[in-house]
């Protein structure tokens, strides 16, 4: 019983975690060439992700809750909370 916003949050987490992991083995593997392309692809991913899911409910952290004209931070309800998800 999952809303879009839920399953847009669940696919970002899911891509981060893929990026964080990918993080980890090029620190022992750094000459992966494979692992980087999975890297780079996944960080990509989750950079659209993340982009549809702020255009749409707003910032998921303080790095882009920064408006010209409005500090949107405060607007929640916060990713975190039960009311957002």
């Amino acid at each position: 019983m999952c809303d879009e916003r839920t399953r847009l949050l669940h696919k970002l987490q899911a891509e981060d975690f893929a990026v964080y992991e990918a993080v980890l083995y090029l620190d022992g593997h750094p000459d992966c060439r494979h692992a980087l392309a999975y890297y780079n692809r996944h960080r990509e991913i989750a950079a659209r992700l993340r982009a549809e899911y702020e255009k749409k409910y707003g910032p998921l952290t303080n790095n882009s809750a920064c408006e010209d004209a409005h500090w949107a931070w405060i607007d929640g309800p916060f990713p975190w909370e039960k009311e957002a998800n």
